[in-house]
């Protein structure tokens, strides 16, 4: 439960590198992050070239992003994920828990990340020679945190989102 009471957004950073292990087991994480019917419709960009950084600044223009040393650009094929009867698709999903992993992975290296995905998707895509049936859905700056932030505040308690058994029933039995 500390993982998921400290781990906060970064977006401040150190210059210093990330070494190529933690790296290593970021992205792993990822690789390792349950999907739907195992389609594991994803593929990870790894920008750490300052000139491809900069470039990325004309999709997200904020100076705190590309001084991460690392940006790994998360994308998914939803034509390689797998869709429900309806037709809803969970390849947005498949990705977030693979980001999910990820982020939590690096706070486990000690690194701070940040999920970005107010971006230019077209921007991305073009900078990064993206296909055009691949979607770009977040970018995650890494790298060492040079700010200090405090335990995750400002959530719902458990009785305002968690119902036993049907729609708005109360789940006080959990609770005491």
């Amino acid at each position: 439960m500390e993982v998921f009471r400290k781990r906060r957004s970064i977006r401040k950073y150190k210059a210093t590198p990330i070494e190529k292990e933690k790296l290593f087991r970021v992205l792993e994480a990822g690789r390792l992050a349950p999907s739907a019917a195992n389609k594991q419709p994803w593929n990870f960009i790894v920008v750490d070239n300052e000139e491809v950084k900069k470039k990325l600044f004309n999709a997200y223009p904020s100076d705190w992003f590309v001084k991460a040393p690392v940006i790994i650009v998360a994308c998914a094929n939803p034509s390689l994920a797998w869709k429900r009867r309806d037709g809803e698709e969970y390849w947005k999903v498949d990705l977030a828990i693979a980001i999910e992993h990820m982020v939590l992975q690096a706070y486990s290296e000690g690194l701070g990340a940040c999920w970005v995905c107010a971006f230019n998707e077209t921007e991305v895509k073009k900078v990064l020679n993206i296909p055009e049936e691949v979607r770009v859905v977040a970018m995650i700056p890494i790298g060492y945190p040079d700010e200090e932030k405090g335990e995750v505040t400002n959530r719902k308690q458990l009785r305002e989102i968690v119902f036993m058994n049907s729609w708005g029933n109360t789940c006080e039995e959990l609770l005491t």
